[in-house]
């Protein structure tokens, strides 16, 4: 299940489509067969059409007529993956770029010929990929795409010292109030810290770090530019109310001119595993210690990250989920608990958050955890738990389709990761097909002694967190 089925708005993935393809899928609500008794449930499909410009761009058209609004996603295959170690932040800071004005955009036209009109527009950056999208009245359609071609094709025309400073301090008063200044802020920066080598592209925060923010030079800025924001290295995505051919004809008219760029050598990103247990405590300006427990796992194109997901679920997703049933409402030692399967393109991580109730110890919290996936691994999930589960899944991708920008992500996150819009029915599939047997094995693989064990404590209680003498003080995100 791609990390866009599944619900969060990441997403990650794999290269384009090659020459011109069209595949359109008829939109279809096939009654699938169901035991005696029960109603007929529907296949799920979302139609689209997906081409290719002669520069590389990938094209998909989704046109659903039943709301007068159209959605324009543009996915650029590059995040915080592609920077180097003392060069990072640089994709999340174009995401900022972006929106200052390109060669024929004065700063403040975008916001005004979207927001201005009754849409909206927006972007954000992971470490895979990086997204700019607008939602604006149907009648509008014409002006999102020649804003989003304006961008990709004349950004540096209009991109100088001053607009690349004020997006500087503006990306470093974001990373304050992220990550520096939020309570429990750092927790994700210093858990990639101490799980990859110090080389690995998935060891350092999208959002950079602040001297690397400051070191960044105008003619740095510009040449990651030139490589990752090509028509080859992108796709735009249309989906809403609009007539597939007239958007055909504006796609080529404002992009078919912009020049290929060069092919892009992807990073070699390899799994990690941990050998051993690392223990570490973290002093924050928070009142309550929070505990943090992660494993390496897999990333968006190994089958066990859907099984991740339920096995997730399986353990906080809801009430009487094992997690939550025991600790947050039995026992009431747990203020709040989740678990997670974070999903990157080439790699992920399963993560259980828990925060105790007055009077309880993360090492309380973090033995009784172990114990209750110790005999999840040991006796497995039933059926009834696994179909709970799936059902929950199944829910958030059927209310994301409500949504045109949605449809979408979906769509762009199949073209950019896998080099297939519709990926998401095989996702989906697969999803659907978790057993009880699966979701035991992933739950002995992963979660094994090899893990990272983060407290986050108020300052001067390092003795609060779990297991505290066991515990290496971080100081920085740099204990590895």
């Amino acid at each position: 299940m791609s990390r866009i089925i599944r619900s969060s708005a990441r997403a990650y993935g794999r290269g384009a489509t090659a020459a011109l393809v069209a595949a359109v899928i008829a939109l279809r609500i096939a009654p699938a067969q169901t035991p005696a008794g029960h109603p007929a449930r529907s296949e799920i499909s979302i139609p689209y059409e997906h081409y290719q410009l002669a520069n590389g761009l990938n094209v998909i058209l989704s046109p659903d007529h039943a709301v007068p609004t159209v959605a324009v996603d543009m996915w650029y295959h590059v995040g915080s993956k592609n920077e180097l170690p003392g060069r990072t932040g640089f994709a999340h800071l174009f995401e900022h770029v972006m929106f200052t004005g390109s060669g024929h955009v004065p700063y403040g036209l975008h916001d005004k010929l979207t927001e201005g009109v009754g849409g909206f527009n927006n972007g954000s950056t992971t470490n895979d990929r990086t997204q700019y999208w607008e939602i604006v009245p149907a009648n509008y359609l014409e002006d999102a795409i020649w804003l989003e071609a304006d961008r990709m094709g004349f950004l540096l025309d209009a991109l100088d010292t001053t607009k690349l400073n004020a997006q500087r301090d503006v990306v470093k008063n974001e990373r304050r109030q992220s990550y520096d200044n939020q309570p429990y802020g750092r927790t994700s920066e210093i858990i990639s810290a101490a799980m990859y080598p110090k080389d690995h592209p998935y060891s350092w925060p999208v959002i950079g770090s602040m001297v690397d923010l400051s070191a960044a030079s105008v003619n740095d800025v510009k040449n990651f530019f030139r490589v990752f924001y090509a028509p080859n290295n992108s796709t735009i995505t249309i989906a809403g109310d609009f007539d597939p051919t007239q958007a055909k004809a504006w796609v080529q008219k404002y992009f078919g001119d912009l020049p290929r760029g060069k092919s892009i050598v992807r990073p070699q990103v390899k799994l990690v595993t941990l050998a051993s247990e690392k223990r570490l405590v973290f002093e924050d300006r928070v009142q309550i210690p929070r505990l943090t427990i992660s494993w390496p796992t897999v990333g968006e194109s190994h089958n066990d990250d859907h099984i991740l997901d339920v096995l997730a679920s399986v353990l906080s997703g809801s009430r009487t989920s094992r997690l939550q049933k025991e600790l947050v409402y039995d026992r009431q030692w747990a203020a709040s608990l989740a678990a997670q399967q974070r999903t990157n393109e080439n790699g992920g991580e399963f993560r259980i958050t828990l925060t105790p109730r007055p009077g309880h110890t993360l090492t309380e919290l973090e033995l009784a955890s172990d114990t209750i996936i110790e005999r999840l691994q040991r006796e497995g999930p039933t059926a009834e738990e696994v179909a709970r589960a799936k059902a929950g899944i199944e829910l958030g991708f059927v209310s994301g389709l409500e949504s045109n920008l949605q449809k979408a992500e979906i769509l762009s996150d199949g073209s950019v990761f896998h080099g297939d819009p519709g990926y998401y029915r095989k996702s989906y599939a697969e999803a659907e097909s978790v057993t009880p047997a699966e979701v035991q094995r992933v739950a002995k693989q992963y979660l094994t002694r090899g893990r990272v064990v983060l407290s986050v404590v108020p300052q001067g209680h390092k003795q609060d967190a779990a297991k505290a003498d066991q515990s290496v003080t971080v100081t920085d995100g740099a204990n590895r």
